[in-house]
């Protein structure tokens, strides 16, 4: 209050000069000092800057005047039926879900891809702009006898199973598991459904068993391609390229070889968990994806790992993700090469552990730590 109550004192003085050039009538300087009051305090009551309807309406002021500072040249604007944006402009993403939130009122929950964002996955579909709006789809839950419909950029979806909150910022999201079965049951590629899911289980945030419960406890449609891509992770397939590597691998007429084990030296040193490992002559062979390679350390670390790898003597042959569908020829000559190589020369003393000795949630929930990759995470 002190600030508005020195403006009009500073503008009455008349020993002192008005800085605008020009005399103010008393009546606007009460007008302008109040309209300055009503706007803080509205900036406080909303700090985000997004309110319903309803909540202006309880914080003094008329529907009438809502709707009609809502209208064009007006200085707010309206983002989804009932909610309305304090400012004018392009709302941040934290602005467009709190208005999607408002809209399906108390218990509702974040989940698919905007919630697998905000706990921190990073692979998968990028979230796509909605066809019936200008900001990227925000899904919802909300209990089943509430009656809000999908409009503009939210969709929503009733169910009788509402899972309790995780917060993050402020926000409540569904569980991991959840949000990511959510997501994968409306994503029609297969090769981003395993990029989405793999990331859950390789950061430690789920396992494969809490994605395969969650998703046979709920709704049957969207999940064929979800099942299929659970059953290749529970068989060792980490991404969507060793997806691809391993079709790729069948028809090498190369023997058969274990997908993600540990390998350690004759002393029992630890020296990677590798893609793929031929054991009758310690070969590995890697899928290199640039996802790994995002800044010059973690480059620094997989030419360490493979020099770790080829001085203990192993033959080692990496292969970036493009290869496996661009050059297939290519990369099966590369292959049978290297094998040729490994059979040249005796096989060093090198061993992996056994699959049957880790139970596969416990591998899958530490694989990032185990990996000993780019992650930079300590060896087991």
């Amino acid at each position: 209050m002190l600030p508005a109550q020195g403006v009009k004192v500073a503008f009455l003085n008349q020993d002192r000069p008005n800085p605008h050039g020009s005399a103010l009538p008393w009546r606007s300087i009460v007008c302008m000092t109040r309209s300055s009051r009503r706007t803080c305090e509205l900036r406080d009551a909303f700090p985000q800057q997004v309110a319903t309807v309803r909540q202006l309406v309880a914080f003094g002021l008329s529907e009438r005047t809502v709707y009609k500072r809502c209208l064009d040249g007006g200085p707010w604007q309206r983002i989804l039926p009932g909610i309305v944006l304090l400012f004018t402009g392009r709302p941040t993403r934290d602005q467009q879900v709190l208005a999607a939130l408002l809209l399906c009122g108390p218990d509702a929950l974040v989940t698919g891809l905007e919630a697998c964002r905000r706990h921190g996955l990073r692979r998968g579909p990028v979230r796509q702009v909605t066809e019936r709006g200008s900001f990227a789809e925000v899904h919802i839950l909300i209990p089943q006898d509430r009656q809000v419909r999908s409009v503009g950029y939210l969709h929503v979806e009733r169910t009788l199973r509402l899972p309790s909150d995780v917060v993050r910022d402020g926000f409540p999201l569904a569980p991991v598991p959840r949000s990511c079965t959510d997501a994968a049951r409306r994503i029609r590629s297969r090769a981003e459904i395993t990029e989405l899911l793999s990331d859950s289980v390789q950061h430690g945030l789920c396992t494969v068993s809490a994605l395969a419960t969650e998703i046979s406890s709920g709704s049957r449609r969207g999940t064929a391609e979800p099942m299929k891509v659970l059953a290749d992770l529970r068989g060792g397939v980490r991404s969507a390229a060793e997806h691809e590597a391993k079709k790729l691998w069948s028809a090498t007429g190369l023997p058969d070889a274990r997908w993600n084990t540990t390998i350690r030296d004759a002393d029992g040193s630890f020296l990677g968990i590798v893609d793929c490992w031929l054991d009758d002559v310690a070969m590995v062979w890697e899928i290199e994806s640039s996802e790994w390679h995002l800044s010059p350390a973690d480059h620094d670390r997989t030419v360490e790992r493979a020099a770790g790898f080829t001085a203990a003597g192993a033959v080692y042959l990496a292969s970036k993700p493009k290869k496996l569908t661009s050059d297939r020829s290519g990369v099966i000559a590369l292959l049978r090469k290297a094998y040729a190589q490994a059979t040249a020369r005796p096989r060093p003393a090198l061993r992996a552990e056994s699959p049957e000795a880790r139970h596969p949630d416990v591998q899958e929930s530490h694989f990032t730590a185990l990996r000993g990759r780019e992650s930079g995470f300590p060896e087991p």
